[in-house]
């Protein structure tokens, strides 16, 4: 990967030309406004949260295992390397990056799913709406507004950092639900954050920072927890042959120092991909600013063709290694559970919420109940979630 830094692009998001915030604020003398919203950010409670809600693995297994915190500092690295050397800003796809996990619930994606089948009558549930209602209503600790009152170019990044979530361009995903009714409501209400259309490209940046450090850190965090060893990635593409290239280099290197080493070298291969695959983009669509961005009809950073197989053949892999490893269905098992059952019973009983939240409650078994016993799930930790669960379920544990 290049060192040399390029001067700004012309289709970079450029603070001074952003769309502004829905409500107005005076500008600051010593940050951008993409600054701001990034220290917003990481300001917020549910980034703290993130330190205690894990991807794979709950957070009283190891120290050592990622959690959603790590995993956000890594994609936002990542993103601000990628940005540095296409010229973009880099302070807005980091804004973005540390965002894009605000929404989790505990447990990971067994979290999401189980909670996902609680709302399934009321709507259900999104980890990237959840973002969304964290940044724009959830978070109160401003005494101007609720929220973060982000930029529109950050809540654009949040919103479609994977695509656009209707028309031609929507994934397969996004087209087998409707768009979740807080960003569509806010869309149409608010600031229309051009549904149909891409993202800025820092935004999509973030996306495949996310989908680099991802693969990557559960190749560690896989090997870490025994669930693999080496030699079964010995037929992966590109994982092998670079873990091979590493143990040839270097001799009898120790396991941990040959992890860290071929998984930095993997990392910068698929970085260097996609920084070379975007660049041939970028020349062949001659975008002359973020608008045309936008208007492009397609994503214009991606990695080639041969690394999206390689990306594809390492997801089948962990799927099958990882994922579903009986270890994984075991704790994954339980954590649907534990959600399960904190959610029926607060919904059926909202006077065991806690006192701020109880108030909030509009009777039992009712949707707008049932949205707000989905909001305090889903900013549970781990920790949290497996201890209110004790606290309620068990005879002899105290309230």
């Amino acid at each position: 990967m290049s060192s040399q830094v390029p001067a700004p692009a012309p289709y970079a998001c450029r603070p001074e030309d952003s769309r502004g915030r829905l409500i107005g604020e005076p500008s600051s003398p010593t940050r951008s406004d993409f600054q701001r919203d990034r220290d917003r950010i990481i300001h917020s409670a549910a980034f703290r949260r993130l330190k205690y809600k894990t991807q794979v693995f709950v957070y009283h297994e190891g120290d050592h295992y990622r959690t959603r915190l790590t995993h956000s500092l890594e994609v936002a690295q990542i993103a601000r390397s990628i940005s540095r050397v296409l010229g973009l800003h880099e302070d807005l796809a980091e804004a973005i990056a540390l965002a894009h996990d605000l929404g989790h619930t505990p447990f990971g994606h067994a979290g999401e799913d189980a909670l996902d089948a609680c709302m399934a009558q009321f709507g259900g549930f999104d980890h990237n709406e959840q973002t969304f209602r964290i940044v724009t209503s959830l978070e109160r600790r401003y005494a101007a507004f609720d929220g973060l009152n982000l930029t529109w170019e950050t809540l654009e990044g949040v919103v479609k950092h994977n695509g656009p979530l209707v028309g031609p361009g929507a994934s397969a995903k996004a087209k087998a639900r409707p768009v979740p009714p807080s960003i569509a409501a806010y869309s149409s209400a608010s600031r229309n954050l051009e549904l149909d259309g891409w993202p800025g490209l820092e935004a999509q940046v973030a996306a495949l920072a996310d989908d680099i450090a991802y693969n990557n850190h559960d190749i560690d965090d896989g090997l870490r927890a025994g669930l693999f060893d080496v030699h079964d990635l010995d037929d992966v593409p590109l994982v092998g042959p670079v873990f091979s290239e590493v143990s040839e280099r270097y001799p009898g290197l120790e396991t941990p120092r040959l992890v860290h080493e071929s998984i930095r070298r993997l990392i910068d291969r698929m970085a260097s991909d996609l920084i070379e695959e975007s660049r041939r983009r970028l020349a062949e669509s001659q975008p002359g600013s973020a608008d045309d961005v936008r208007r492009a009809g397609r994503a214009l950073i991606g990695f080639s063709a041969p690394m999206r197989e390689n990306d594809r053949v390492l997801k089948g892999f962990l799927f099958e290694r990882m994922y579903r490893h009986y270890k994984v269905n075991r704790m994954t098992s339980k954590a649907r559970r534990v959600v399960r059952e904190l959610f029926d019973l607060y919904l059926a009983q909202p006077d065991c919420l806690p006192g701020e939240w109880q108030a909030q409650a509009a009777g039992p078994e009712t949707p707008a109940t049932a949205r707000l016993v989905a909001d305090y799930i889903a900013g549970m930790t781990d920790r949290f979630a497996l201890d209110e669960h004790q606290r309620l379920y068990d005879p002899y544990s105290r309230p």
